[in-house]
Order: structure tokens, then C-alpha cells, then sequence
């Protein structure tokens, strides 16, 4: 099968968060199975250029029709560790990808209209016909529109749109002026609610609403993360659309990447260990403490990697590293805040507990520091207000490292509480899931947690084991889209 990904983002060379990591990941695992896949993407300035090899002109005359005249694009081709991927630069005052930035300009969604428009051109053009185009977020949710408007018409009528939605909280909104630059026109048309029409404001479209309706199949990136979506305001706004397409509707979880996240094999972790050498994970555990300068204590060591904001539940990560003192376990922090004020406040807490010898704030992102966390901590806490799938539970399962999470998204679809999961046998339970919001909620899993830690090491030790037996990898992920790809073709 021939598969085109266009995505904002494919890691390691452009990421802004797990998008560009499931972009990645699910084109390996596509390849893996013998399927042709290319990925499409914009040519950032900033980008990062050292994970391409082999950049090159792939189509110098790409015009791209824009408004009543047309941009002239350059599209270049290389291989982002073995994946193909087009970069489309378009040359234009505009400088629509040369801002120093992915995101947060104030004309973004006139900058995704344009790439999704060059992204179909560029099918057309260079005579590209996937079985399959397979289409993230916001940014792109004008591809499947004005392929279905559009393109059919241009030669282009077999292909068909897989349409997944990340997160539901940035839609990508527009006026007439989308319309009208994207060629697609026609205001008393696309301005219905059966169409582009925002559910709630009636003079402005909705690109994600666009990509709902006209996609052949969509799907979010946990089944229930679509259940939430579908039936709660973790949808924003977009239930009801949701509703009238169900028949199309599903939640398919992501997967991790096992070669990139592997104990056995990680070159930024000191010793490597699998299920039947745990031993090796404390010496982990020994390193990452002489890294950070916290003391070497028989005590657990908690820790949290993530984002800094009201998505990942920042209040109870706040509350987290005060409980974990309290309870005679040690704390690691490594996340950047989105918000000034968020950021200030853990600044405040760095300060304030510089020279605890328990606790470790880094505010920032490191990678390679990430790994060794993941490694040598004893558990992991997840309290986000909303996930709608969730990487960091499931590289701790892989890690050894004890998930506690709160019953969201795709955190209820990979753990499963040890002492009250219902649907688990004992054996198959991994971690400990709360539900509330409130501290309360977090303090009841986190002292479940420590307490099994320090009264019975062995049956800790037997919930490590159990987590590490999951298989959160592309395998399963990957077979579902194919099956999903096979019936979008053959209708």
C-alpha cells in the first residue's frame, strides 16, 4: 500500500510535542510491514537540519495557487532516520515557515491552509497517487475539504483521507479569507453547519470540524479519549459533529517507539537491564542520584516528566513532590511551563528546595536526562487533567517504573490499577489510577504506592515485572490502521 503522511510536525527533526513522535513512529512501523509511506512537511527555518540526510531539490516549479494569483514553493526531499520526507518551502513575503517558531504566530491558520493546499498541489503535480493520505490535527484539516472539493476533479478522485485528531483543544479557526486564498470560494456553502460552519460561531469555519466531515475514517489516539471526546466537553465544542459521524469514529491507541525507549539498548542510561535483572535498575537509580545530587537513601524515588500546565495537571504535580516528602520518598522534576506564572512558581519551588537532599527540580527539557529517569525512578506520576493518549505511563511500564495516573484518555486504556482494577486479572495489573482532581485522590495512590515499596518489596517488585510484560510498542497500532486503510480504499 502507498501511504502519505501530512503532518506540522515528524520527530526528531521537527517536534513540538507527541504529534511528531506518533508522525515518526507510525510510518517506521507502516515501512516495517512492507508498505511504501512519505511523510510531507513544512520547511521550518529552525528545524532540526542534522537529522536529515541526504536534503535535496526534489521539485524545483511547484506554483501553488494562493488567493487570484499563485506562490512559487520549492520541495525538497531527505531521509529523517530512514523515513522520506518532503519539506515544502514556499518562496513568498509571507515567510510563512521562516519565524523562528512551529507555532503561536498570529496568522497560523493561514500558514496550514497554505501548507495543506501545497501539500495536494504537490500530489497533483508530481503525479503522486497514495492509496492513502493520512492527515494530524488542525493543521491539515483542510486537506480531506479540498481534496473532496477540489482535487477529485483534477485526476485525484481514488485517494482517500485517514484523519487523526491529537488533541481536540486547538481546532484551527478561519473566515472568508481562508476560502478565498485556499480557492475553495463559495461563503454560503462551506459557511453550514453540515460543513465548515464552527459549532458555536457562526461566522467562522472550523478546520478540524472540516477534517471531521470530509475524512473517510477519523480517529483519536486512545479509545477513551473518543468516548470522552464523544461524550464530554473534552471534545470542545465539537460532540455533536463527533455524534453524526460515529459511524467513522474511533479511538486507536498509539504506540511508543521500542527501539528508541528500550532498557536493554539505551545509550543515555549507565547500565542496562531487562525484567530478570532489576538489580541493574538500581544501579540506575544510584547513578541518577549522583547526577542530581540527592542523597544515596533507601527510600523510592518518585518522578515526573512532562509538560508544565493545566493539561498535565499541574496543581497535583505541585502537591505530588510535597506528598512524596512528606512520605519519606524522594522527588525528580523534569518539565518547562508553558505559562510565565506557572513558571515562576516552580522557579520559586527550585529555590526554595535548592539544597534538599530528596528532591531535584529541573525546569527545562533534556533528553538524555529523561531516559535516566525514566531508568533509575521507582514510579512515575501522570495526573493530568486530560490525556488523550499519553507517552510518558507507558515508557515507564517499559522502564520498570511504576505509573500512577489519573483515570483519563489513554492513561485508562494502558494502566491498570493493582488493587482495584476489576477488569485485570491480579497478574495483569501495573500501577495505581486515581480519579478526582483533588489531592486527596492523588495522596490515596501515592500512599498505596510507597506503602507497598516499603512493606512488601517483593510483590513491588512483581508489579514492576508485570508492567515491563505490556506491549505498548507500533506493533498493535499499526495493524489496526491497516485494517482501517483497507476499508477506507476498498469503498
Amino acid at each position: 500500500m502507498y501511504i502519505v503522511q501530512v503532518a506540522s510536525e515528524c520527530a526528531p527533526v521537527i517536534k513540538a510535542g507527541g504529534l511528531g513522535d506518533v508522525v515518526y513512529g507510525l510510518s517506521r512501523g507502516l515501512e516495517v510491514q512492507g508498505h511504501c509511506v512519505e511523510i510531507i512537511l513544512p520547511k521550518y527555518d529552525c528545524m532540526r537540519y542534522d537529522h536529515i540526510w541526504g536534503l535535496h531539490d526534489a521539485y524545483r516549479e511547484l506554483w501553488v495557487p494562493w488567493y487570484g494569483g499563485a506562490i512559487h514553493c520549492s520541495v525538497y526531499c531527505g531521509w529523517v532516520h530512514g523515513q522520506v520526507c518532503f519539506f515544502i518551502e514556499p518562496h513568498s513575503q509571507d515567510n510563512f515557515f521562516n519565524r523562528g517558531c512551529y507555532y503561536g504566530c498570529n496568522d497560523d491558520n493561514m500558514r496550514f491552509a497554505f501548507f495543506s493546499k501545497a501539500a495536494l498541489e504537490f500530489l497533483l503535480q508530481s503525479n503522486k497517487r497514495p492509496d492513502v493520505i493520512h492527515c494530524h490535527d488542525w493543521q491539515t484539516g483542510l486537506v480531506p475539504v479540498m481534496l473532496f472539493e477540489m482535487y477529485k476533479y483534477h485526476g485525484m478522485e481514488h485517494q482517500r483521507v485517514c484523519y487523526t485528531i491529537h488533541n481536540f483543544k486547538h481546532q484551527g479557526i478561519g473566515g472568508t479569507e481562508t476560502l478565498w486564498a485556499t480557492g475553495l470560494n463559495q461563503e454560503s456553502y462551506y459557511f453550514h453547519y453540515d460543513r465548515l460552519q464552527d459549532n458555536f460561531n457562526p461566522f467562522a469555519i472550523n478546520y478540524m470540524k472540516g477534517g471531521i466531515v470530509y475524512s473517510n475514517y477519523v480517529n483519536t489516539v486512545s479509545p477513551h479519549h473518543a468516548w470522552e471526546a464523544h461524550h464530554t466537553d473534552i471534545g470542545c465544542g465539537l460532540g455533536h459533529t463527533l455524534h453524526l459521524t460515529q459511524d467513522k469514529f474511533a479511538g486507536i491507541l498509539n504506540g511508543i517507539d521500542y527501539k528508541m525507549w528500550n532498557p536493554e539498548l539505551d545509550s543515555y542510561i549507565p547500565y542496562h537491564y531487562a525484567k530478570d535483572n532489576l538489580a541493574d535498575k538500581t544501579l540506575n537509580k544510584k547513578a541518577l542520584r549522583e547526577r542530581l545530587l540527592m542523597q544515596q537513601a533507601d527510600k523510592p524515588l518518585i518522578a515526573f516528566i512532562g509538560r508544565l500546565d493545566a493539561q498535565k495537571g499541574v496543581h497535583l504535580v505541585h502537591h505530588a513532590l510535597y506528598y512524596a516528602l512528606s512520605r519519606e520518598a524522594q522527588f525528580v522534576l523534569l518539565g518547562s511551563a508553558t505559562e510565565p506564572g506557572i513558571n515562576s512558581r516552580f522557579w520559586h519551588e527550585k529555590n526554595y528546595l535548592n539544597n534538599h537532599p530528596d528532591c531535584h527540580l529541573e525546569l527545562g527539557f533534556n533528553e538524555e536526562l529523561a531516559h535516566l529517569i525514566y531508568a533509575g525512578a521507582d514510579m512515575i506520576v501522570v495526573p493530568s487533567n486530560y490525556e488523550p493518549c499519553g507517552l510518558t505511563q507507558m515508557i515507564g511500564l517499559q522502564y520498570g517504573t511504576v505509573p500512577i495516573v489519573r483515570a483519563v484518555g489513554g492513561l485508562v486504556n494502558t494502566v491498570f490499577d493493582r488493587d482495584y482494577e476489576q477488569t485485570k486479572h491480579p497478574e495483569e495489573r501495573n500501577g495505581y489510577v486515581f480519579h478526582q482532581t483533588d489531592n486527596y485522590a492523588l495522596e490515596s495512590a501515592m500512599n498505596r504506592a510507597i506503602q507497598l515499596w516499603y512493606q512488601e518489596p517483593e510483590e513491588f517488585s512483581k508489579l514492576v515485572i508485570q508492567g515491563m510484560e505490556y506491549d505498548y510498542s507500533w506493533n498493535h497500532p499499526v495493524e489496526e490502521y491497516l485494517g482501517v486503510y483497507d476499508r477506507i480504499r476498498h469503498k
